[in-house]
């Protein structure tokens, strides 16, 4: 049933009063007296037009008006029917219907007689024209007509034909096109929705779906690489999940044939499913890394997994995936690798320093590898190392330990003590391969890391550093030395042939106090060649003016952690450092290392010389005036420092008439 229809009612009228009771003031008096030219309007009005317009019943009595209201109403339908018979309906496509107040719709119509009379004299003109052309036309021509219809009416109808094949044929078209992309979307909401489902699975009771592994890794081999890359990030969030904090190891032969429990079976069966399907994953991600297209996802799940469990299995092949990529010049799988090997790095608990050692020596591998030629972020990852400040010293307990010499016991207090018989000497010998024992075993069930063995792994690790940093160094100075001298003006700007350089002295810098003494020499020799002297003092290939100021820095932090040890003089990197001032430009040098030359050169450590003193002070007062705020807050602060040390440089500052200050420095 439809809704009914709100009539809307005009407004009641106000109720009628008698003349009667009409009140008129004075003051209403008053002012109709003095506006009577407003209102003379009312005097010429006609009341009985009026009347009869409102009323619409003029001569009638009241009690007449109800039936002459409804003789009206049933006249007017009359007339309506009537003319409805004579009219025709518009269409409403060509006329839109209109709306009474009633709220009814009332379509448009049009005379029956006016739409007659023009079909009729449409259809005459046609008929006249068909007439005309009859008699007109010949018998010839009319032939000619007619085959001439006849020819176009057959190329009308192969044009119509094979526009409609062609418009068949691009409609199944599209609609198979359509319908495979409907279903392969469908398809892949639906993979998504399985993939999600085993992975929650998973999550949830690893022991009951291990065997749910396999299936995701069936995915991985999927036509669609949207499905593929969901199918590895799908593993890869299981396996950091489910991954025991131990590494598995399989049982042997031997042991597969021994009786055990139905828990023991259950573990196995568990542990060897979790190894071989993180095997498979592995394999694919590797395989899958050499593919352009899905390159970043793999190697972003195998640094993820480095990241997570480096003390897992299969941790040596994955590092040599992460570390061959992290020179890559892709920046998003160079920063994954990096970020990977620096977690390494920092996370030593995990892996107990095994990884870190392995990752160092692979590095190691890299740089020997491609000469020196890598991304410096590559090297930029070893200042993430840390080292034990003790890491150079003897061990104590070591040396407690009793050494046989000469048939006798040798203690650490120098007290000997003869042999016993044979019968007590093989009981010694029994004891302490039990206590081996006893101390093996607990090592391997203990959490404590052994210091022994952190000592051991860290002087690795730090040797293959320096064989990291040594050959960068090598390799510089044998570039340098290959080029002549006419050649430095191209490399005045930096080394871009030397991109490992500038880290690598970076590092020197970190690990000075860690360097063996056998190797100063030679290192000092190195750096005073890269920072722009040889040993005839001529200019040789300079590098840029950061690299050898950072030259300088190593010189001197490696200078004053030995200081009792080395007796090197430091005066050609004072040279250099004074030429340096005014080659230094703020728009292409690092403002941070010439500040951190100018503390660690100058005001760092005893100034004994007062002749450099005062020239560095003349140096650096012009500096400061031809160079911007923060160069000259430096220059400054340095001044400062050389002034307050060095109290007779003070006379610099005077400005007398003959210039008595100078004569007073020493020569």
């Amino acid at each position: 049933m439809g809704k009914k229809r709100k009539v809307i009612l005009p407004p009641d009228l106000p109720p009628e009063v008698a003349d009667n009771d009409i009140e008129v003031s004075d003051e209403d008096l008053e002012f109709i007296g003095q506006n009577r030219e407003y209102a003379g309007f009312l005097t010429k009005l006609d009341t009985k037009s009026i009347d009869r317009h409102v009323k619409r019943v003029a001569g009638h009595e009241s009690d007449d008006l109800e039936a002459l209201y409804e003789q009206r109403k049933r006249k007017a339908s009359l007339l309506k029917q009537n003319d409805d018979d004579d009219k025709l309906q518009v269409d409403p496509v060509d006329a839109l219907p209109v709306k009474t107040l009633d709220g009814k719709l009332e379509y448009r119509t049009v005379d029956r007689t006016k739409s007659e009379a023009i079909t009729n004299e449409k259809d005459n003109t046609e008929e006249n024209e068909k007439d005309m052309s009859v008699v007109k036309l010949t018998k010839k021509e009319k032939r000619l007509k007619i085959k001439k219809s006849r020819k176009e009416a057959k190329k009308e109808a192969k044009v119509e034909e094979k526009g409609n094949v062609g418009v068949e044929k691009l409609h199944t078209e599209v609609l198979a096109k359509v319908e495979e992309d409907l279903s392969a979307e469908e398809l892949f909401r639906k993979k998504k929705i399985k993939l999600a489902e085993i992975g929650l699975q998973l999550l949830e009771n690893p022991e009951e779906n291990i065997k749910s592994l396999k299936e995701l890794l069936k995915n991985c081999d999927d036509g669609n690489q949207n499905i593929v890359k969901l199918g590895l990030m799908s593993l890869l969030a299981v396996f950091k999940d489910i991954i025991p904090g131990y590494r598995i190891r399989l049982p042997t032969e031997k042991e597969m044939e021994m009786t055990v429990s139905k828990a023991v079976l259950k573990q196995r069966f568990y542990e060897s499913t979790l190894l071989n399907s993180y095997k498979a994953y592995l394999a694919k991600l590797i395989a899958m890394e050499k593919k352009p297209s899905l390159r970043q996802v793999a190697v972003r799940c195998l640094a993820s997994l480095l990241d997570a469990v480096p003390h897992f299995n299969y941790r040596e092949n994955i590092l040599a995936i992460v570390i061959k990529n992290i020179s890559s010049p892709d920046d998003t799988i160079r920063k994954l690798c990096c970020n990977a090997t620096k977690s390494i790095f920092l996370n030593e608990g995990k892996h107990g320093g095994e990884a870190t050692f392995e990752a160092v020596r692979l590095i190691a591998q890299q740089v020997k590898i491609y000469e020196c030629q890598l991304h410096p972020d590559s090297i930029e990852v070893l200042s993430s190392l840390t080292f034990d400040e003790d890491i150079g010293k003897p061990d104590t307990q070591a040396e407690a330990v009793k050494i046989k010499k000469k048939g006798k016991w040798k203690t650490p207090d120098g007290s000997n003590k003869l042999q016993g018989s044979e019968k007590k000497k093989t009981r010694q010998e029994s004891l302490a391969k039990t206590r081996e024992e006893v101390t093996a075993d607990f090592k391997s069930v203990s959490f404590a890391p052994d210091s022994r063995e952190r000592k051991r792994m860290q002087s690795e690790t730090l040797s293959a550093v320096f064989e990291i940093y040594f050959r960068i160094l090598k390799h510089s100075t044998d570039s340098h030395a290959s080029r002549s001298t006419t050649d430095a003006a191209s490399f005045s700007h930096g080394s871009s042939s030397l991109p490992l350089l500038a880290p690598c002295l970076k590092g020197l810098g970190k690990f000075s106090h860690l360097i063996d003494l056998d190797f100063m020499g030679d290192l000092m020799r190195c750096l005073k060649q890269l920072a722009g002297y040889s040993d005839h003092g001529t200019i040789q290939n300079p590098l840029s003016v950061s690299e050898r100021l950072q030259c300088c820095i190593v010189a001197f932090r490696v200078m004053r952690n030995n200081l009792e040890a080395l007796n090197i003089d430091l005066q050609d990197f004072f040279v250099q450092l004074y030429n340096l001032l005014l080659e230094y430009r703020p728009d292409r040098d690092q403002g941070e290392v010439l500040a951190e030359a100018l503390k660690i050169m100058l005001c760092e450590g005893k100034q004994h010389d007062m002749q450099r003193a005062a020239a560095f002070i003349k140096r650096l007062a012009t500096f400061s005036l031809s160079y911007g705020s923060a160069e000259a807050m430096a220059a400054l602060v340095t001044l400062k420092h050389l002034l307050q040390k060095n109290s007779k440089c003070r006379n610099l500052l005077e400005n007398d008439a003959g210039g008595g200050s100078l004569s007073e420095i020493p020569t």
